[in-house]
């Protein structure tokens, strides 16, 4: 059963050795991702399971001790999801949206419960989605979800994919869903729509949306904001 959820963004630039001189502009997205953590180790759970977007070659799931790395954007830093036990795991790297993922655990020294991590592809629809989600609910008696992914990379002339007037729209319907747990409006995003404005978020909030279908749980918004024209959330259920 889920028992709590937290919603971050990935964008590398969370990471402060990637973001260099610009670090501190995220500072207050940094701190809203702690307290959202933070919900997730009061809920207790017996599983943490770690979401987010992934091309081809991350997709599909990634064990305790899988590792990933920053060094693509130019900075020499490993991650490794969750506590590392004995020897390195080998496999594949973790995709980046999971490294950054793995980074906030390490930031915020996650032991409240095992981790795993698995890679959604942002094509994937709507149902298939939530039977993805409603099939982690009931993998362990108390699962809590980290759900990594961005809103529009649109929102602005400056923005990643140039600006495009429904961006704002989309990530408002995005941000109200996300802040009050509600999973029909999650469910509702238009995975057309959200390819074209470049929402990576998608998908994996759509696996939490079945995943939360009777959890009763209730939501709350700790940042909205669209620093560098991508639209970043943080809410936490529970």
């Amino acid at each position: 059963m889920l028992v709590a959820a937290a919603v971050v963004p990935c964008p590398p630039l969370l990471v402060p050795e990637v973001a260099a001189g610009a670090a501190h502009e995220l500072d207050g997205l940094r701190a809203a991702c702690g307290d959202a953590l933070g919900v997730l180790a009061a809920a207790a759970p017996d599983r943490l399971i770690v979401l987010g977007p992934a091309e081809r070659c991350g997709r599909g799931p990634h064990p305790q001790g899988a590792t990933g790395s920053f060094r693509a954007f130019g900075v020499h830093l490993d991650v490794t999801l969750g506590e590392q036990r004995g020897s390195a795991v080998p496999g594949r790297s973790l995709p980046p949206s999971l490294a950054v993922a793995a980074w906030l655990l390490a930031r915020h020294r996650w032991q409240a419960a095992p981790v795993e991590g698995l890679g959604v592809g942002e094509p994937l629809p709507q149902e298939q989605c939530a039977q993805v989600g409603r099939e982690l609910a009931t993998s362990a008696e108390r699962v809590a979800l980290l759900v990594a992914g961005d809103g529009s990379a649109r929102r602005g002339l400056k923005a990643p994919g140039y600006y495009d007037e429904r961006a704002g729209a989309f990530d408002a319907r995005a941000a109200k869903a996300l802040g009050e747990a509600d999973t029909a409006a999650l469910a509702a995003l238009e995975a057309d729509l959200a390819a074209e404005l470049l929402a990576s978020g998608r998908a994996p909030w759509q696996v939490l949306a079945g995943a939360a279908e009777d959890a009763g749980l209730s939501g709350r918004l700790l940042y909205d904001d669209a620093p560098y024209g991508v639209g970043y959330f943080v809410a936490a259920w529970s």
